[in-house]
């Protein structure tokens, strides 16, 4: 499949070939939830924590005597039924990440690009570089190409210039192709790939 690759400027430099393989999949709704919640999972902390009735600092001497006072029995201040008494079945601190596998994850990646290209969503340009980091002058010439709300995507590195004058563009996110992930191609409304980024994409999904 081709497309028209573009400048910053919003000027048409050519077309290249994109491999129908890895931007050109049935777009599965399955898939990508699957690959979505795996992805946040695995940036949940995990440390939400409750006090067990081995753990409360009360005093585990019974509270009056077994028979007598018109209470009900009871061992220690620490049960749960008691104010300030231990949580029965709380939260502990765990890992909430789960298993998927590196060809599924590879899957979920090419179903990513290929729904941004089939929605009209995915524009090439020829590089994300610049002459000096102004934010200025991007965020114009961002505006001008429509490219609002999206995620850029550069090669192996990202240029330092186009990164610093990104930083304070609300909306717009850069990543080198090492770090491309679905959650991020997903949750932007444009999807911007450098030549550079194409090629690399294509060694690490082939």
């Amino acid at each position: 499949m081709k497309q028209d690759i573009l400048s910053l400027d919003n000027k048409n430099v050519g077309t290249i070939e994109l491999n129908e393989s890895i931007f050109g999949l049935e777009v599965r709704a399955d898939i990508l939830h699957r690959v979505v919640r795996w992805q946040l999972a695995r940036l949940q902390s995990g440390n939400h924590k409750t006090k067990g009735r081995s753990e409360v600092a009360l005093t585990p001497a019974k509270p009056f005597k077994q028979k007598g006072s018109g209470n009900a029995r009871q061992g220690s201040r620490k049960g749960t039924q008691f104010r300030k008494g231990g949580i029965v079945f709380g939260p502990v601190v765990r890992d909430h990440s789960h298993e998927l596998t590196k060809k599924f994850r590879k899957l979920g990646l090419k179903t990513a690009l290929s729904a941004k290209a089939k929605e009209g969503s995915l524009v090439i340009i020829d590089e994300a570089k610049l002459s000096a980091p102004k934010t200025k002058d991007l965020k114009n010439k961002l505006a001008a190409c429509g490219l609002n709300n999206c995620l850029v995507i550069d090669g192996n590195e990202v240029d330092m210039n186009f990164a610093l004058a990104t930083r304070n563009i609300a909306g717009v996110d850069v990543l080198p192709t090492i770090g491309a992930n679905v959650y991020d191609i997903l949750r932007k409304d444009k999807l911007v790939l450098t030549k550079d980024a194409v090629s690399c994409l294509e060694d690490r999904l082939k």
